[in-house]
């Protein structure tokens, strides 16, 4: 089961938290703080796999991979592969990629609902549901149109209808 998914910049700034498990808030940021801390003191040459009993308990792993300033973290447990996990990520990153053309941070900050959305049609509960970025893109495009559907309907304005003002 995956346990978690941050997305952090290389100040150790989360971008993106989700946790399968429960965790107060305060641990979470203790989690994150020393997440950080393990991946900005490894060198450049080691495996991005690490384990992590210490922080989630017995078996728990660690997979993380840098995109330019973004560190994207999976933790799981051992009834996962750390090869899918990896690959897991790079469809994540992958359907981001597509939303945003080449994601960046402030992609992340600015779409953290649609990010959240991209996560949610790959990884609900823990579990794996989708590992094809297409289908991940196509599914969140749908949610976007029945968004904008709902707006209209209701009649909220959008933001660009309100620069006029």
């Amino acid at each position: 089961m995956i346990k978690g998914v941050i997305v952090m910049n290389d100040k150790g700034k989360p971008r993106l938290v989700k946790f399968y498990d429960y965790h107060p808030a305060e641990k979470q940021q203790e989690l994150i703080r020393r997440i950080f801390g393990v991946l900005s003191s490894r060198a450049d040459n080691v495996s991005n796999f690490v384990k992590v009993d210490s922080l989630f308990g017995s078996d728990a792993r660690l997979v993380y991979k840098t995109y330019a300033t973004l560190h994207i973290v999976f933790i799981f447990d051992s009834s996962e592969n750390e090869l899918a996990m990896l690959d897991l990520m790079q469809v994540f990153v992958e359907a981001m990629d597509k939303c945003f053309s080449n994601v960046r941070e402030l992609d992340i900050v600015f779409n953290f609902n649609k990010v959240h959305a991209i996560l949610d049609e790959i990884i609900l509960g823990g579990q794996v549901l989708e590992t094809n970025s297409s289908e991940v893109v196509k599914a969140v495009e749908e949610i976007s149109k029945m968004e904008r559907s709902a707006n209209s309907i209701m009649g909220v304005p959008s933001i660009t209808g309100w620069q006029g003002r």
